[in-house]
């Protein structure tokens, strides 16, 4: 059980250190099994197909960015900070008082 505990905890973080590629991934794992699903049926025209893989990639896109706002959302909650907050104190604090040389 603790084993399994510690692979969630390091696919999370793996996730919040690399948000966009996670949801890049999902997307256009998402879109290319759409268009092989719809190529896949014989009876429809070729038009009708990319309508809608386009839909279910329209649909996938509103999902993982959805993913990503609950991801962010949950880092915000716990406590645990974003990268985006760590740069803001690191580099903006210097520059609000910078060293005369």
């Amino acid at each position: 059980m603790a084993e399994e505990k510690d692979t969630l905890q390091s696919m999370r973080k793996w996730v919040v250190e690399h948000k966009l590629r996670a949801v890049g991934t999902l997307w256009l794992t998402g879109v290319a099994s759409s268009i092989a699903y719809n190529w896949s049926r014989p009876g429809m025209k070729t038009s009708v197909k990319i309508i809608h893989a386009r839909l279910h990639a329209q649909a996938l896109t509103l999902a993982a960015l959805a993913g990503s706002a609950l991801v962010e959302y949950y880092d915000h909650q716990s406590g645990s900070g974003s990268r985006v907050h760590r740069y803001a104190n690191q580099f903006l604090a210097s520059e609000n008082n910078p060293q005369k040389d």
